[in-house]
């Protein structure tokens, strides 16, 4: 599962997103998506590895593709991904089949 950024004033990771802001549950300071950049937000697969642009990544659950008759089976391979800015839950990337996906990490894990 995806991992929020630590909190840059009390440092736990009890953090949330809430609009454009991070919240912290524990000691209640808000940040923006700016701040958020500088202290790391870090995109992981579904097994907690760090994924970075360029990586591969296999789908773990058949999914229904909005837009499209053709769902995205189990092992469909989803190469050179590009991470969405500000959001440590989603990448972009294109599958043989079907260009312009946005996928949630939770789905993914590292080839």
């Amino acid at each position: 599962m995806p991992t929020s950024p630590t909190c840059p004033q009390c440092g736990l990771e009890n953090t949330y997103v809430d609009g454009a802001l991070w919240i912290c549950a524990d000691c209640g300071h808000e940040w923006g998506a700016e701040e958020a950049a500088a202290a790391g937000v870090v995109v992981r697969d579904s097994n907690g590895n760090v994924l970075v642009a360029g990586d591969t990544v296999v789908v773990i659950k058949d999914l229904k593709v909005k837009g499209s008759s053709i769902p995205l089976k189990q092992g469909t391979v989803i190469r050179n991904i590009r991470l969405v800015e500000d959001d440590a839950e989603h990448i972009e990337g294109n599958s043989e089949k079907i260009k312009g996906l946005v996928l949630k990490t939770i789905f993914l894990r590292k080839a």
